[in-house]
């Protein structure tokens, strides 16, 4: 075990890292943080920053220096770096976990070989294969890029041939998918944390809505059945034993008009859908990462409190500094900031965790809140 008191690296310097550093300095470990950005949210609250980019020799050799073990706070970090960490420390998530989930063709060809039901999908890599795709694939369909897509870029919606081929030129005739557009009932995650022992404990089932694309509400618990929660949780364990994975991971799931569960992605790393966990839960995802890295014993979370976490965007800056009292007024609204220094549309500038009795009053107050936040 790597215990408190030694030192532990992240590879990435976002929100997610910060929350990460935040946890382990608060259970009494020092923190490094490798990101090439001076500004970094995650390197204003480590012990130290190495600013160079992901795959610099130098500052990887530094990193491994200075740390028992390293971790990542997002998957666009590239795998190659952990597999060169991973010569000299420990790190968790691997290097070719990691690879999987960050490529769209691999993990969705994962899930497939694995027996987990996905929404109907075709690689596409160059113009005949979009051909063939489209006479495949139920359309309208998503043609979305294989990799370094999130909160809806990188994809476009199609209805036929001649306009998958445009959004293939329009996304730069880069490696995609294109998947079936599924009738949704609803959209849920499953967070689980496993050792290397394959030890697992896993979080509550949460409910999300998106707009645009990125992530709006999650609500906890996920209004379904006991049964579609157990279904869900189950399929999720198997996911992460399938990747033999360890660390944390994020698995999205879709339940159709008809009742069908399918996997639709799945993140190598803490998640937007879990920050509910900061103040609902009886252990946070964050410090979970922490216990999967560390070899730590895991222990089971429960929820605490029925909760709704809603983001806080860029655009709520448009009219001037978000009314900051009336989220600290108001009785169980937990305010989180990620200390970034722009705020622009689209841009994840922090989350309001808002804690009820029931999930349909916390959805309620979490709504009342952010508009209550806006400036007009």
């Amino acid at each position: 075990m790597i215990l408190p008191g030694q030192t532990v690296g992240v590879l990435g310097g976002g929100q997610l890292g910060r929350m990460f550093a935040l946890r382990a300095r608060t259970m009494g470990y020092r923190v490094v943080v490798l990101d090439p950005d001076s500004l970094s949210p995650a390197a204003a609250v480590a012990d130290q920053h190495i600013r160079t980019g992901y795959e610099d020799p130098k500052g990887l050799t530094e990193l491994s220096k200075l740390c028992a073990a390293v971790t990542t706070e997002f998957e666009n970090v590239p795998a190659r770096a952990l597999e060169r960490l991973a010569e000299t420390r420990i790190v968790r998530p691997s290097g070719p976990s990691v690879a999987t989930a960050q490529d769209r063709i691999a993990e969705k060809t994962f899930f497939q070989s694995h027996g987990f039901a996905t929404a109907e999908f075709r690689p596409v890599r160059d113009p005949e294969e979009v051909k063939a795709a489209v006479t495949q694939v139920r359309l309208p369909g998503l043609l979305k890029t294989s990799r370094l897509g999130y909160d809806g870029k990188g994809q476009i919606l199609v209805t036929d041939a001649a306009e998958a081929l445009e959004a293939f030129a329009r996304l730069g005739s880069v490696p995609c998918v294109l998947e079936e557009r599924v009738e949704l009932d609803r959209e849920l995650s499953v967070i689980v944390a496993r050792k290397a022992d394959g030890a697992q404990a896993i979080f509550p089932v949460a409910e999300n809505r998106h707009r645009e694309g990125i992530l709006d509400t999650s609500v906890v618990p996920a209004r379904v059945s006991q049964e579609m929660a157990n279904q869900a949780t189950a399929l999720v364990t198997e996911v992460a034993t399938a990747l033999d994975y360890v660390g944390v991971l994020a698995v999205e799931l879709f339940v159709t008009k008809s009742g069908k569960l399918l996997v639709n992605e799945m993140a190598p790393r803490p998640h937007n859908t879990g920050h509910y966990t900061l103040d609902a839960c009886s252990v946070d995802q964050f410090e979970l990462q922490l216990r999967t890295l560390c070899d730590l014993p895991l222990v089971q979370p429960w929820l605490l409190s029925p909760v709704t976490m809603i983001n806080l965007l860029g655009d709520l800056w448009s009219g001037g500094e978000p009314r900051w009292e009336e989220a600290l007024r108001r009785p169980g609204v937990r305010l989180h900031l990620y200390g970034k220094a722009e705020a622009r549309p689209g841009r994840k500038m922090g989350h309001l965790n808002c804690l009820a009795s029931t999930a349909d009053q916390a959805l309620t107050l979490a709504l009342e809140s952010r508009e209550a936040l806006r400036r007009n």
